[in-house]
């Protein structure tokens, strides 16, 4: 749990009290291997800080998903549409390795911005920062090549390429597995 306060500490510190009163809401889940964490169409009650593991957002399709979300360890995991409004969500979330998240549900997460002072801070960041990184993605795959969305990825989350099998990348990207391989032949 100490990640979870270092986390939070360096968006605006919590004192001890506030503290205290947060974690006292957290409850510890451990998910296998490609594990559905969110069904498409059942509604999000929980936003969790992943504590290890990485996570896949998507739309499932019957011939192929498409995949528009990838969230690593020391990030926040929700469908923060169906989180916000409680309605079913439009896509799934499933693990990606084994991982363990730290959840508080949306009743309990309403309470500590009602309680503490400096949650309603970390609620806004968190929110500009989702934000940030939709409009940045929509941007991208508006204005740049399936190359170049491709070669962004080495720098803004290399821990992706790593972690995450290449047809998720390719359909994170926009393009096809086979048009991914020709992208990955032309610039090695």
């Amino acid at each position: 749990m100490d990640e979870i306060r270092t986390f939070i500490d360096n968006i605006s510190p919590m004192n001890d009290s506030e503290w205290n009163f947060f974690s006292s809401k957290l409850k510890k889940v451990k998910f296998d291997k490609n594990t559905t964490v969110l069904k498409l169409g059942k509604i999000e009650k929980h936003l969790s800080f992943i504590s290890k593991g990485v996570i896949r957002l998507y739309i499932p399709k019957e011939d192929s998903d498409l995949t528009f979300g990838f969230l690593f360890e020391n990030e926040f995991v929700t469908a923060y549409d169906s989180f916000l409004t409680q309605t079913p969500s439009e896509y799934e979330i499933e693990t990606l390795t084994e991982t363990i998240l730290w959840q508080i549900s949306n009743q309990d997460l309403q309470e500590v911005y009602k309680r503490t002072k400096s949650g309603n801070i970390i609620g806004r960041k968190m929110a500009e920062s989702m934000y940030l990184i939709k409009s940045k993605r929509e941007l991208s795959l508006l204005s740049k090549t399936a190359e170049e969305r491709y070669l962004n990825l080495f720098s803004d989350r290399p821990q992706l390429i790593k972690h995450v099998p290449l047809k998720y990348i390719a359909s994170y990207i926009g393009v096809t597995p086979q048009a991914l391989s020709r992208i990955r032949k032309r610039i090695t």
